[in-house]
């Protein structure tokens, strides 16, 4: 069954894009190609569990199993070897991809603490978005009682569009809770905020 997500994409999204970013073709309008979840264990004392915890979290967070990183090169001072693992990644694509992005944007961003909205400058400059997300327990996937150590993700999603401005507005339309735009100040009245 077609994801709710890639749903509403096809049937307004795409369209409103086209419209709104002045686009002569539809194959121009931006698209979600994949979402790249990394979640780095650092200088744990125990690499070894972390690691494991880790591979189990991001695939209960992501429901596909990720890849263990290798490090490229020996570092004394972290007391890191060559070919030691230091982290799990996974690659989203698909249906996969656009499930995600729902919970993701609808059930976890809203649980993190005082939340404002995410930061609407970190694009790459080449339409790629980066979002950090400092603990796993927002996803309500994670059993709270079992955390054992708390992990960081780096969460980036691939565009087929090079603009940042193009891959912005397709995030926005997406349900992404950009920082800025409007706010509401204390009368309950809808201001523009700086972005």
């Amino acid at each position: 069954m077609e994801p709710l997500l890639q749903k509403l994409y096809k049937d307004t999204v795409r369209d409103a894009l086209k419209a709104q970013l002045a686009l002569e073709n539809v194959h121009q309008v931006p698209k979600l190609e994949k979402i790249v979840l990394n979640c780095s264990v650092g200088s744990q004392g125990e690499r070894k569990q972390a690691i494991e915890d880790a591979v189990n979290e991001v695939t209960l967070i992501t429901g596909q199993k990720p890849v263990i990183t290798l490090s490229k090169k020996a570092i004394a001072n972290f007391k890191l070897r060559e070919g030691e693992a230091v982290g799990v990644k996974v690659t989203l694509r698909g249906t996969r991809m656009y499930d995600f992005l729902m919970r993701l944007v609808k059930t976890a961003i809203p649980r993190i603490r005082d939340f404002r909205g995410v930061a609407p400058k970190a694009f790459d400059g080449r339409g790629n978005y980066t979002l950090g997300i400092n603990d796993q327990s927002i996803f309500p996937e994670i059993e709270l009682d079992k955390v054992k150590r708390t992990l960081g993700f780096d969460i980036t999603f691939v565009t087929s569009t090079n603009s940042d401005d193009h891959a912005r507005e397709l995030l926005r339309a997406l349900g992404m809770p950009f920082r800025g735009k409007t706010a509401v100040n204390k009368a309950g009245e809808t201001t523009e905020a700086a972005a």
